[in-house]
């Protein structure tokens, strides 16, 4: 069984990744505003992915015997500049995702709780390519520079991610 700290950091996290769907929910709701639907499926795609992540966590908790508290989420940013600002906020958000796991990895080493520590690996090797996605993407917006072909381009390319759920 999990201590109880540390089942509060993992319900906290829960938290956190419900925010990160609902932040990249916003998200998409601005690319799709603008007309950029691929833009708004990519989004729409990691808000289900974040999602998938809290229930994989939510039931980890309930595997370790302990209580999910479910805490209240904010409200996320819902007016961003353009869309490169997107892929800008989401690197720098997954970024302190990153930071997050990192410290539920550190508190599972001084606990000596090896499953939780084994657990969560599988979300260290996840925020590699959480954070390597929208920075390749990032780079490309930039090389593009303002809104034109290469914009179309990049919509019909974002267009065709589609969501698989992890095991």
């Amino acid at each position: 069984m999990i201590s109880e700290k540390m089942q509060d950091k993992l319900n906290y996290q829960i938290n956190r990744e419900i925010f990160s769907a609902y932040l990249y929910l916003s998200m998409a709701s601005y690319a799709a505003d603008k007309g950029f639907d691929g833009f708004a499926n990519w989004f729409f795609c990691q808000y289900k992915e974040e999602l998938s992540h809290a229930e994989k966590i939510y039931n980890y908790v309930n595997e370790q015997g302990r209580k999910v508290n479910l805490l209240e989420i904010e409200k996320p940013e819902e007016n961003f500049e353009s869309l490169t600002d997107l892929f800008e906020k989401t690197l720098a958000h997954e970024k302190t995702v990153t930071g997050l796991i990192h410290g539920l990895v550190k508190l599972a080493r001084e606990e000596n709780d090896y499953a939780t520590e084994y657990f969560l690996q599988w979300f260290v090797t996840e925020q590699v390519e959480e954070e390597a996605e929208p920075e390749k993407i990032l780079q490309k917006l930039k090389m593009l520079g303002k809104e034109g072909n290469g914009w179309v381009m990049m919509d019909n390319a974002l267009a065709s991610r589609k969501f698989t759920p992890s095991s």
